[in-house]
């Protein structure tokens, strides 16, 4: 009886001190690395380069498919917007009027840079919506919503967002968007992985702190890369339009006294209002000349 007894105490110990083993497991850090090894790999293996910024991004989708996905995309928006979706008037005649100018520099600015047209098969609509909000899809597909033109003011203003909104097609930032998005998940697996041999709760403090760190570290600073990225290369689209650059700058003055609060730039997927006022700024020498250069009407 003892014997047993004896036994049986041992085996429980050894159990609970297997127990205590795995609740105490640390980060598997082999597999971590592993995983980060593969995300480098595909990183460095579909590298692409920006038109007009030479910026390097990570981009696998091929042009074809994102135009397709566009257009997809842009049929559904309008099919579900139906009546609100206007064929007529003066804002739908100054979004056409715009946009074909914008999309002819656009595809002279991508001839001169890579050597051939972009492909896109070019659209302007105009969406009756409160929203003051505009978007070019990749392939050239663009709305702007009705919101937006007491904000644009003129012309210039409206040629401003609509450039933003082109250049981040020219630049591929949706497809380069979802090539990081998938970056993130295989290093998401590895951690996950990694943290395995983990108790729940030390397991959920990695993955959140892992989560904080893709999300304010890497995903929201890539977002607002891409913003700015955009009104640089849209900057230069107005000028070469012939439309005043120097309105951008104003543009997003009336945008942030619109805005109401804001969170703090590091937690927003945009500049602040002040920072792109201060980059335009900064980048405006260069679109004057561009403007004076293309434009019959010298600006100073």
């Amino acid at each position: 009886m003892v014997n047993r007894y004896n036994m049986r105490r041992s085996n429980l110990g050894g159990t609970r001190s297997m127990a205590r083993g795995r609740r105490r497991g640390g980060f598997r850090w082999q597999i971590m690395l592993l995983f980060a090894a593969g995300a480098a790999f595909y990183y460095f293996a579909n590298q692409e380069t920006v038109p007009i910024t030479g910026r390097k991004q990570l981009r696998t989708m091929k042009p074809a498919q994102e135009i397709q996905l566009g257009l997809q995309s842009y049929q559904q928006i309008l099919a579900d917007n139906g009546d609100a979706v206007l064929t007529s008037g003066p804002v739908v005649d100054a979004v056409n009027e715009i946009g074909v100018k914008l999309a002819r520099q656009a595809e002279g600015m991508m001839v001169e840079e890579t050597g051939k047209e972009t492909g896109f098969d070019w659209a302007f609509n105009v969406i009756e919506s409160p929203q003051a909000n505009a978007f070019a899809l990749p392939g050239g597909y663009t709305a702007v919503y009705t919101g937006l033109i007491p904000i644009a003011e003129n012309e210039d203003g409206l040629a401003v967002v609509m450039g933003h909104e082109i250049a981040h097609a020219l630049a591929h930032h949706g497809a380069e968007r979802m090539a990081q998005q998938n970056m993130q998940r295989i290093v998401s697996a590895g951690v996950a992985m990694g943290a395995g041999g983990m108790d729940y709760g030390a397991q959920k403090a990695v993955m959140g702190v892992f989560g904080g760190i893709s999300q304010y570290g890497f995903a929201l600073p890539f977002s607002r890369k891409h913003e700015s990225e955009a009104d640089e290369i849209g900057l230069y689209l107005v000028a070469r339009a012939c439309y005043d650059p120097r309105e951008a700058p104003k543009l997003w003055e009336r945008m942030g006294a619109q805005g109401g609060q804001t969170p703090p730039e590091f937690q927003s997927t945009h500049p602040s209002p002040a920072t792109r006022v201060a980059d335009f700024q900064r980048l405006m020498p260069r679109a004057i000349e561009i403007y004076n250069r293309s434009c019959s009407n010298k600006i100073q």
